[in-house]
């Protein structure tokens, strides 16, 4: 399965500028945190990883906290119900940004 996702950079700007620290724990491990340095695109990116990993385990409309799904480089960790529904399967990550998007694909196999 495949998931694909692009992020308006400046929504996650405004996201940040509106909610600050409420929007970075709720959305964001403390690894990812400190790895994006609060730069808008490299947060944009991880949050287009997440919805990508979602996509391609082809459960979107479950609840699967944010946090569970880490972006960790090129490479994702997934813990409780995130890696429940991966199973044994590997994903594998593409994240990149240019200009206004940052865009992100997970294959899952």
């Amino acid at each position: 399965m495949v998931g694909i996702d692009l992020v308006e950079i400046d929504d996650v700007r405004e996201a940040l500028r509106m909610h600050g620290e409420r929007y970075l724990r709720r959305i964001y491990t403390e690894r990812e945190i400190a790895e994006s340095r609060g730069r808008p695109e490299r947060l944009a990116e991880r949050f287009a990883a997440k919805e990508a990993a979602l996509k391609a385990l082809r459960q979107a409309d479950e609840a699967i906290p944010w946090r569970a799904i880490e972006v960790d480089g090129a490479s994702l960790r997934l813990e409780g119900q995130a890696a429940e529904l991966a199973g044994n399967r590997e994903l594998a990550l593409s994240v990149c940004h240019e200009g206004p998007v940052a865009a992100a694909v997970v294959v899952a196999r």
